[in-house]
Protein backbone atom coordinates (compact mmCIF):
# COMPACT_ATOMS: atom_id res chain seq x y z
CA UNK A 1 0.00 0.00 0.00
CA UNK A 2 1.97 3.66 -0.95
CA UNK A 3 0.88 6.57 1.01
CA UNK A 4 -0.03 9.43 -0.96
CA UNK A 5 0.36 12.81 -0.28
CA UNK A 6 -2.38 14.64 0.94
CA UNK A 7 -3.69 18.03 -0.70
CA UNK A 8 -4.01 20.70 2.12
CA UNK A 9 -6.90 22.93 2.30
CA UNK A 10 -6.67 26.43 1.75
CA UNK A 11 -4.19 27.83 4.09
CA UNK A 12 -2.17 24.78 5.10
CA UNK A 13 1.07 23.54 4.18
CA UNK A 14 1.19 19.96 2.47
CA UNK A 15 1.34 17.08 4.97
CA UNK A 16 5.07 15.51 4.35
CA UNK A 17 5.87 12.05 5.36
CA UNK A 18 8.99 10.45 5.39
CA UNK A 19 8.21 8.26 2.14
CA UNK A 20 7.17 12.01 0.30
CA UNK A 21 9.63 12.59 -2.29
CA UNK A 22 11.56 15.88 -0.50
CA UNK A 23 10.42 19.04 -1.50
CA UNK A 24 14.17 20.53 -1.77
CA UNK A 25 14.88 18.69 -5.43
CA UNK A 26 16.76 16.14 -4.78
CA UNK A 27 16.60 12.72 -5.56
CA UNK A 28 15.56 10.88 -1.82
CA UNK A 29 12.53 10.68 0.47
CA UNK A 30 11.98 13.34 3.15
CA UNK A 31 12.87 11.59 5.93
CA UNK A 32 16.19 10.40 4.26
CA UNK A 33 16.54 13.96 3.18
CA UNK A 34 15.38 17.08 5.17
CA UNK A 35 13.57 15.82 7.13
CA UNK A 36 16.56 14.06 9.34
CA UNK A 37 17.09 17.87 9.59
CA UNK A 38 14.01 19.02 10.56
CA UNK A 39 13.78 16.46 13.74
CA UNK A 40 17.20 17.30 14.52
CA UNK A 41 18.87 13.58 14.08
CA UNK A 42 21.31 15.36 12.02
CA UNK A 43 22.25 18.46 11.51
CA UNK A 44 22.98 19.87 7.73
CA UNK A 45 26.76 19.90 6.72
CA UNK A 46 26.93 22.25 4.19
CA UNK A 47 25.49 25.59 3.39
CA UNK A 48 23.26 24.13 0.13
CA UNK A 49 22.09 21.20 2.09
CA UNK A 50 20.98 23.75 5.10
CA UNK A 51 19.53 26.01 2.06
CA UNK A 52 17.92 22.95 0.65
CA UNK A 53 16.04 22.07 4.21
CA UNK A 54 15.07 25.51 5.07
CA UNK A 55 13.10 25.51 1.71
CA UNK A 56 11.59 22.44 2.66
CA UNK A 57 11.11 23.72 6.14
CA UNK A 58 9.11 26.48 3.98
CA UNK A 59 7.25 24.21 2.19
CA UNK A 60 6.33 22.44 5.75
CA UNK A 61 5.53 25.12 7.61
CA UNK A 62 8.18 24.45 10.23
CA UNK A 63 8.62 27.59 12.01
CA UNK A 64 10.41 26.07 14.54
CA UNK A 65 13.07 24.99 12.00
CA UNK A 66 13.97 28.11 10.45
CA UNK A 67 14.20 30.02 13.78
CA UNK A 68 16.75 27.12 14.88
CA UNK A 69 18.37 27.09 12.10
CA UNK A 70 18.83 31.55 11.75
CA UNK A 71 22.28 33.29 13.08
CA UNK A 72 21.05 34.65 16.61
CA UNK A 73 22.19 38.26 15.07
CA UNK A 74 19.83 38.17 12.58
CA UNK A 75 16.84 36.17 13.61
CA UNK A 76 13.48 37.62 13.91
CA UNK A 77 12.15 37.94 17.16
CA UNK A 78 8.64 36.36 15.44
CA UNK A 79 7.94 34.87 12.29
CA UNK A 80 4.31 34.59 10.98
CA UNK A 81 4.34 32.16 7.76
CA UNK A 82 2.15 33.28 5.03
CA UNK A 83 -0.50 30.66 4.70
CA UNK A 84 -1.27 31.65 1.03
CA UNK A 85 2.25 31.17 0.21
CA UNK A 86 2.79 27.84 -1.95
CA UNK A 87 5.93 26.74 -2.71
CA UNK A 88 6.88 24.67 -6.13
CA UNK A 89 10.20 24.30 -6.65
CA UNK A 90 13.90 24.87 -5.87
CA UNK A 91 16.92 25.59 -8.03
CA UNK A 92 20.33 26.11 -6.58
CA UNK A 93 21.79 28.49 -8.97
CA UNK A 94 25.11 28.40 -8.05
CA UNK A 95 27.25 27.85 -4.37
CA UNK A 96 30.44 29.10 -2.92
CA UNK A 97 32.01 28.03 -0.43
CA UNK A 98 30.38 26.48 2.04
CA UNK A 99 31.78 23.47 2.77
CA UNK A 100 32.89 20.96 5.70
CA UNK A 101 36.21 22.82 5.42
CA UNK A 102 34.55 26.16 5.19
CA UNK A 103 33.49 29.12 7.97
CA UNK A 104 31.01 30.88 5.41
CA UNK A 105 29.35 30.62 2.56
CA UNK A 106 26.95 31.53 -0.21
CA UNK A 107 23.82 29.59 -2.06
CA UNK A 108 21.80 31.62 -5.02
CA UNK A 109 19.00 29.56 -5.54
CA UNK A 110 15.40 30.22 -7.72
CA UNK A 111 12.54 29.37 -5.76
CA UNK A 112 9.12 29.27 -7.38
CA UNK A 113 6.13 30.01 -5.71
CA UNK A 114 2.24 30.47 -5.98
CA UNK A 115 1.11 33.63 -3.54
CA UNK A 116 -3.22 33.64 -3.43
CA UNK A 117 -2.94 32.25 -6.95
CA UNK A 118 -0.41 34.53 -8.60
CA UNK A 119 3.09 32.48 -9.91
CA UNK A 120 6.29 33.49 -8.75
CA UNK A 121 9.75 33.38 -8.05
CA UNK A 122 12.36 34.50 -5.29
CA UNK A 123 15.96 34.90 -6.74
CA UNK A 124 18.24 35.03 -3.79
CA UNK A 125 21.99 34.98 -2.84
CA UNK A 126 21.66 33.73 0.28
CA UNK A 127 24.54 34.07 3.14
CA UNK A 128 25.34 31.44 5.57
CA UNK A 129 27.97 31.02 8.71
CA UNK A 130 28.80 28.74 11.40
CA UNK A 131 27.29 29.49 14.58
CA UNK A 132 28.59 26.75 17.53
CA UNK A 133 29.80 24.30 14.92
CA UNK A 134 26.66 24.44 12.36
CA UNK A 135 25.48 25.97 9.58
CA UNK A 136 22.72 28.84 10.06
CA UNK A 137 21.58 31.35 7.55
CA UNK A 138 22.37 35.02 8.03
CA UNK A 139 20.76 37.28 5.63
CA UNK A 140 19.88 37.30 1.70
CA UNK A 141 20.48 39.85 -1.15
CA UNK A 142 17.08 39.50 -3.63
CA UNK A 143 18.24 39.14 -7.04
CA UNK A 144 16.36 40.42 -10.43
Amino acid sequence: MSRRRSHPKRGQAPALTDTSPCPCGLPAAYGECCGRFHSGEAAAPTAELLMRSRYSAFVAGNEEYLRRTWHPSTRPRHLALDPGMHWAGLEIVETTDGSAFHSSGTVTFRARFRHHGKRGALHERSNFERHGGAWTYVDGEFLD
